[in-house]
């Protein structure tokens, strides 16, 4: 029995939703920066991830795919920070974790949407 293409679209939304409360938390209450402004920092992390949000959530296939690709600057990030930062490394493999999840439940999504009538 196949998998249906609408559990990957909800671990595609499971992925984005906690990434971008991840974000948000981690940015805000959880570690804020003292160098540069919270707006400022909140204004480069979480925008790519709100530009193909209306597609994604009305099942766009084309809004999931640019989805996919977004997550990829966020587990290049994600990856990178858990090797170098020590102190923030619980943050950066939950960022880690849900780009993966957004990566490969949107990928899988429009795969597995393309091939059916």
């Amino acid at each position: 029995m196949p998998i249906k293409p609408s559990y990957y679209y909800r671990l595609a939304l499971c992925g984005y939703f906690g990434l971008f409360a991840l974000l948000m938390l981690w940015n805000t209450v959880l570690e804020p920066t003292t160098g540069l402004p919270v707006a400022l920092i909140l204004l480069l992390t979480v925008t790519p991830l709100l530009l193909p949000l209306r597609g994604l959530l009305n099942n766009n296939r084309r809004s999931c795919s640019w989805m996919a690709y977004i997550s990829l600057i966020y587990f290049i990030h994600g990856s990178v920070a858990t090797y170098a930062n020590n102190s923030e490394r619980l943050y950066t493999s939950l960022e880690t974790v849900f780009s993966l999840m957004l990566f490969f439940g949107a990928t899988l999504y429009v795969h597995y949407t393309g091939k059916q009538k």
